[in-house]
């Protein structure tokens, strides 16, 4: 499992790591990668990989896989996060043997009273938080990947940073054949967060939306798909500062380079689609 820290929670770190400990059936290797940061003290059976820099959400990660080739399957979780279940790992086990084709299975993630946001839910219709099923997406605080998936699609998009880097994950895992399940069951507790706190975040939304379409989407839904999502910004966004970031981030994604262009098949589209989410929402 990876654990990726800009050392800054080491309080929450420490106990999201004894919740780790504390799993019946153990983790064959954890990795905390500190991302630009001096890793703190750390219990032995922890491994520890120093960045000198921040790379991001995506090359922190990235770092941590090239650390756990070995392994079948990754589970990342965010520093601040908590296992309330003593038998997850048990779980995850189970629903990969059950069926070959699990490529990603994401986590639901509750704050501390139990409540999970809308925005948590990985798909449009997001009132029961519950509901498991296949679905298009998952959350980046809490999920686990298939590594025979990863050696097919390719690993987390550097240029990304952060932000809508799970829907290019998950994106390329469906085009492949591979499939995305929400397990409620599996949980982690996460505090409650906005995810709309400083400029740099509405910078980075905009310019990885146009980032995935470029990246993944047939010519004739690129402009659909950032037609939807400029409507939806204009409409969502109150502050004046966070629009001028956000157009600025859309301008910046046409013009710095995306990675490697690879539109999924219409079939793909298809899946998505029915699975409910189209890949234009």
């Amino acid at each position: 499992m990876a654990i990726v820290t800009m050392g800054i929670r080491p309080k929450e770190l420490a106990k999201l790591l004894a919740s780790v400990h504390a799993q019946t059936a153990p983790a064959a290797r954890v990795v905390v990668v500190g991302n630009g940061c001096q890793v703190p003290d750390l219990p032995p059976w922890v491994e520890t990989v120093q960045l000198p820099e921040n790379r991001g959400v995506t090359g922190g990660r990235n770092a941590a896989l090239e650390h756990l080739r070995d392994v079948d399957l990754v589970l990342d979780l965010d520093d601040d996060g908590l296992l309330v279940s003593d038998d997850v790992f048990a779980r995850i086990t189970k629903l990969f043997e059950a069926d070959s084709r699990l490529g990603i299975v994401g986590f639901r993630i509750a704050d501390e009273s139990g409540v999970t946001q809308r925005r948590h839910v990985p798909r449009l219709r997001a009132g029961d938080p519950m509901r498991g099923g296949l679905v298009t997406g998952f959350l980046g605080g809490a999920h686990v990947l298939s590594t025979k998936m990863l050696e097919q699609v390719g690993h987390w998009p550097d240029a990304f940073f952060f932000a809508h880097e799970e829907t290019d994950m998950a994106w390329r895992a469906i085009d492949a054949g591979w499939r995305v399940l929400y397990d409620p069951q599996l949980l982690l507790q996460h505090p409650r967060t906005s995810p709309a706190r400083h400029s740099f975040f509405y910078r980075v939304n905009a310019r990885n939306r146009v980032y995935l379409a470029r990246r993944h989407l047939p010519a004739v839904l690129v402009p659909v798909y950032l037609l939807v999502w400029v409507t939806v910004t204009l409409a969502r966004t109150r502050s004046l500062a966070g629009l001028r970031a956000w157009f600025g981030g859309f301008a910046e994604g046409w013009r710095t380079s995306c990675g490697r262009r690879r539109p999924m098949r219409w079939r793909t589209v298809v899946r998505l689609t029915r699975l409910g989410r189209p890949p234009v929402i």
